[in-house]
């Protein structure tokens, strides 16, 4: 199919009411891509308003009706995949079978939401009264603001998307002006397997204007956000003057717990594969490694030899499998991390510089810091990005103690081969998600959690859809 790349607002594929544009740039090459509108605060109105005219019809749909079309987008996707995905290489940087994937995993939601739509289930309720009857009903909570972030620009929206218009809701979509053709590719497949017209909406633009007109609006009854603490804060500042609904999804900082019984060839070779992943911009990405002392200095030898052997390029090359960072912004921030460790007595294993040979693209090396203490700042604060900082511990308490030493609590992992270490690690640190022996602690059909300042909400799963559902009690008396 023929795709478009503008503003979607009711049906209609649009330029910015102003006329301004955005270029989106290729982090590999620091080229242009394409030239795309971009839109602010009077765009977000008119979607809404748009939303807010389809929600009643949308709603009154049968989950049923509902549910094949996001299944067909589902197929569509899966049709597609090799195209979509390399639209998401050339605006996001990472490598082609991981772009892939994730359209894949898109598609699966689609799919889980289709048929979750079916179960939003009420129920009756014994009454205490003999000639009253107390029912309980799901509906759906009217027109969502989705904001979504660029390290999975397909994943991210299709996550709160497929979960709002399963709901019988209409969203309004702003994703991030880094990776927006993403964004509307998958517009145009909702458009493609039937969605109607102001059912799903797209804005591309200014941030803070947009959310600050979700907030405002009175036909938007939520946000969903994927992003930063900070944002996610200024939106809960806003949403209590407005009482606007919050799902706040706020990255992590993720601890390892590597104890000393665990085949350290294994743990090693998947603990590269899982940190080095979309060059280490994943919310959920493995980070803090606390290993066993007896046994830390082999873990960074080994991890120090494979980090050394990845292969880092562009995305659509073959071999790539270490992709750019997103922009100059975020590279600076990982130097300036690094930077920080070596002048506090880390060692910079390997890496630890721009690569010699990729003179153009915002790439970094991948990079093993040892001998990292907790109060460096590459082992407090959210990387996101390709360094691994390894620190070593003594007993299972210390380690627990530390990893839950954090603001964060979306993700942590624990490797071991003692059941009884294993329950005691994972039952007392303070994250939403614990991967036992187990680099991917989610799933399309499981709770995506995160607690402290990792967020507000649940996603994914049968928690997913209720996110985007009122309920309401029905009382009849007089019977």
């Amino acid at each position: 199919m023929e795709y478009s790349y503008k503003l979607l607002i009711g049906g209609e594929w649009c330029d910015a009411s102003s006329g301004r544009t955005k270029a989106v740039v290729n982090p590999a090459t620091e080229e242009s891509v394409r030239e795309i509108p971009y839109g602010a605060a009077a765009d977000c109105q008119a979607a809404i308003d748009a939303a807010a005219r389809a929600f009643g019809a949308w709603a009154g749909r049968t989950p049923y009706e509902r549910g094949a079309i996001l299944k067909r987008a589902a197929d569509l996707i899966r049709a597609q995949a090799d195209t979509l995905a390399r639209t998401t290489v050339l605006e996001s940087g990472k490598p082609f079978v991981q772009a892939r994937g994730e359209w894949m995993v898109s598609a699966d939601l689609f799919e889980w939401f289709a048929e979750e739509g079916k179960r939003a289930y009420g129920r009756v309720v014994p009454s205490r009264v003999g000639t009253r009857r107390l029912t309980v009903l799901k509906q759906p909570i009217g027109v969502v603001g989705i904001i979504t972030a660029w390290n999975f620009p397909a994943y991210n929206i299709a996550r709160a998307a497929a979960a709002a218009l399963g709901a019988g809701c209409c969203v309004v979509i702003r994703p991030s002006e880094y990776t927006p053709l993403t964004a509307m590719e998958m517009m145009n497949v909702l458009i493609e397997a039937g969605t109607p017209g102001g059912v799903a909406n797209l804005v591309n633009g200014e941030a803070d204007p947009i959310g600050q007109e979700m907030l405002r609006h009175p036909a938007c009854a939520k946000i969903h956000l994927t992003g930063s603490v900070r944002v996610g804060k200024h939106l809960m500042d806003g949403a209590s003057r407005t009482m606007t609904r919050l799902s706040l999804e706020l990255g992590g900082n993720a601890p390892v717990l590597v104890f000393p019984d665990v085949n350290l060839e294994q743990v090693a070779a998947g603990a590269v594969a899982a940190k080095f992943r979309n060059g280490g911009q994943v919310c959920i990405a493995p980070q803090r490694f606390l290993v066993a002392r007896r046994v830390s200095e082999e873990f960074v030898d080994r991890v120090a030899a494979a980090v050394g052997a990845l292969r880092v390029g562009s995305g659509l090359e073959a071999e790539t499998q270490v992709g750019p960072l997103i922009n100059a912004k975020q590279r600076a921030h990982v130097e300036a991390l690094v930077a920080s460790a070596r002048t506090a007595g880390a060692t910079i294993r390997v890496g630890g510089a721009r690569p010699p040979d990729r003179p153009r693209g915002y790439f970094y090396e991948p990079t093993v810091v040892a001998d990292v203490r907790q109060s460096m700042p590459v082992f407090e604060e959210e990387i996101f990005g390709p360094v691994m900082p390894v620190a070593s511990f003594d007993d299972v308490d210390e380690a627990v103690a530390v990893a839950n030493a954090t603001r964060y609590g979306l993700a942590a992992y624990v490797w071991t081969n003692d059941l009884r270490t294993a329950m005691r690690a994972s039952e007392r640190l303070d994250f939403g998600m614990v991967g036992v022996n187990e680099w991917t602690p989610q799933a399309v059909e499981a709770p995506f959690v995160g607690w402290k300042e990792s967020g507000v909400g649940r996603e994914a799963g049968s928690e997913g859809l209720e996110e985007y559902m009122e309920t309401k009690l029905v009382a009849i008396g007089g019977l």
